[in-house]
């Protein structure tokens, strides 16, 4: 999904080319406390129990259309003797960790992919974004415009990022296949990162990942939604269905299903949602379509990804949503599309409380912390499109 560059805006351009080549210390920016009014919904869908093995696993169960599967324990992260029920998260956009970035990971070591950004995602209490390649050295290459595969070791760079939990519904997770897919649970799950969006078939893709931290249980999904390719490609033909591996589409009524079933098992739900135009700073309408669904079935949060440029921040009915992150670990990108943030949520019972962001520029492909003034552009992309 390496399209060139659209022109975006060209005062946020100009912004952005104006960055200096050093990068002071990173600069928060504070956003209004968000007061949430979540609605509460009483599904009459079975709950969702999370298997505590997220790899692909030969599953002879009929889904219906509320996934459900055996239970079985739920990964929980450490504990505090005395739990604050207060969760900071820091979300990130597109993490590619192929072509030049395993390039330098080979020659360098996984350590170098977060080294610029480590200092601020050693603060959060769970890290989570968008993993826009397969991990796999198997598989063959799917017929589109570009096919992504990263080395296994690339994992491990997550792993020293402290990243949590990733969505693979995206339209590279399968580009080498089922094969593909597998093998990228697979090497996630050695490092204990989970993932969602994808699965073994329907009621795998649409299974929730439920993270306890700090007393507060998340329950995490992942939705895709993106255009057929110039070449033909339609990420359709991924979708996960009764017999067939795959991803989970970002249907509206099945998300408010999926949200309203994950919410009996969790204090909140998070959506990360792949959808909208490529260089497009825009907010589509099925994207807003799409949130607002999750956020009317009960999510708190939608973090999303796809457009590889930041888009506008909304809050819509006590929830938050964030419509594009941009890209974060991605080579070959230009001018603005270089420019992205960490996106800090605090999360309590009662939803989101409050949120921030730390600006980045990526350089040969890394994210780095800067100051605001070397990125101004940030600025206005992630303006609220509701003040």
């Amino acid at each position: 999904m390496r399209t060139r560059i659209l022109l975006v805006n060209s005062l946020l351009a100009v912004a952005w080319l104006a960055a200096c080549a050093q990068a002071p210390l990173p600069t928060l920016i504070v956003m209004p406390t968000i007061t949430p009014s979540l609605p509460q919904p009483t599904p009459t869908d079975p709950p969702l129990i999370l298997s505590e093995t997220p790899s692909p696993v030969p599953d002879t169960a009929t889904p219906t259309e509320t996934p459900t599967l055996a239970p079985s324990a739920t990964p929980t992260l450490t504990e505090t003797s005395s739990p604050s029920r207060v969760v900071n998260l820091d979300a990130v956009g597109d993490i590619m960790l192929g072509r030049t970035i395993a390039d330098q990971v080979l020659a360098n070591g996984p350590q170098v992919v977060f080294a610029g950004v480590q200092s601020v995602l050693d603060q959060a209490d769970l890290r989570v974004g968008n993993l826009e390649c397969s991990i796999s050295s198997h598989g063959s290459p799917v017929h589109k415009s570009y096919t992504i595969q990263a080395p296994p070791i690339t994992a491990k760079a997550l792993a020293l990022g402290k990243f949590d939990l990733v969505t693979l519904a995206n339209n590279h997770s399968m580009d080498y296949g089922i094969q593909g897919l597998a093998d990228t649970q697979n090497n996630l799950s050695l490092y204990g990162i989970e993932s969602v969006g994808a699965g073994t078939n329907f009621s795998r893709a649409h299974m929730p990942v439920i993270l306890e931290k700090n007393g507060l249980r998340l329950a995490f999904l992942g939705y895709v939604d993106v255009p057929v390719e110039n070449t033909g490609f339609d990420a359709h033909t991924w979708i996960a269905t009764q017999t067939q591996p795959g991803i989970a589409w970002a249907d509206p009524n099945q998300i408010k299903i999926d949200v309203a079933a994950a919410k009996t098992q969790a204090d909140l739900v998070i959506v990360m949602l792949h959808s909208g135009y490529e260089n497009v700073s825009s907010v589509m309408a099925n994207q807003s379509r799409e949130a607002h669904a999750a956020i009317d079935a009960g999510a708190s949060l939608v973090i999303g990804a796809h457009p590889h440029i930041l888009q506008g921040i909304e809050r819509y009915h006590g929830g938050l949503i964030a419509y594009s992150l941009g890209n974060f670990v991605f080579d070959d990108y230009q001018g603005i599309s270089n420019a992205t943030i960490i996106l800090h949520v605090v999360l309590t019972p009662q939803g989101v409380q409050s949120y921030d962001y730390v600006p980045v520029v990526i350089e040969n492909g890394l994210p780095a912390v800067t100051a605001i003034e070397n990125a101004m552009g940030i600025q206005t992309l992630v303006a609220p499109l509701n003040p």
